[in-house]
């Protein structure tokens, strides 16, 4: 990781100018509350539009916890969002390894679009109950062995909310 940047915004990741952001989306893709929700009402009528296509096409039944697929941003900064799907704890046959996939498969995909910077909500802690240190951690540990791997990305940005949310992540970094 000698070239390669992780840091922590507090505010709205629909604000970054990253080359992608990603979004903590349900499996339909169509938009809902929290981040989902945010970053549709901020990119407008082209993320669904895109997302559409790909419930026409690719994923009939919807997006499956853990997988990646990229769209448009619309109207947003960046030039890319990347809707992953997280697992809901509890639900989940294997959570670590479901959220451990979308960090992994949202950054290859992000590296195979040439994208140098990312940035991540904190994918499943809100509504899906993710406990948040456990969710850090293996945010962390992901995206630190698969950016080894990226050839393009340079610098992943975790975006919180409120400061509170970020110490967990925070104190990995050091």
């Amino acid at each position: 990781m000698a070239n390669n940047k992780i840091d922590i915004f507090i505010g709205d990741i629909t604000t970054l100018d990253t080359d992608a952001i990603v979004n903590a989306a349900n499996s339909s893709l169509l938009g809902g509350g929290g981040v989902d929700g945010a970053i549709h009402r901020a990119g407008g009528s082209e993320i669904l539009q895109a997302c559409k296509a790909i419930r026409d096409t690719e994923y009939p039944n919807g997006l499956a916890t853990g997988e990646a697929v990229i769209t448009t941003a619309g109207r947003l900064k960046a030039n890319y969002v990347i809707h992953t799907v997280g697992p809901i704890y509890g639900n989940d046959a294997d959570p670590k390894q479901s959220l451990s996939a979308c960090y992994r498969n949202s950054l290859l995909l992000a590296d195979s679009y040439k994208c140098t910077s990312i940035a991540f909500p904190a994918i499943s802690t809100g509504i899906y109950g993710y406990p948040k240190k456990e969710a850090a951690e293996i945010a962390y540990v992901t995206v630190a062995e698969v950016l080894e791997k990226c050839r393009y990305i340079r610098n992943v940005v975790f975006v919180f909310h409120k400061v509170e949310d970020s110490l967990y992540l925070k104190s990995l970094l050091k």
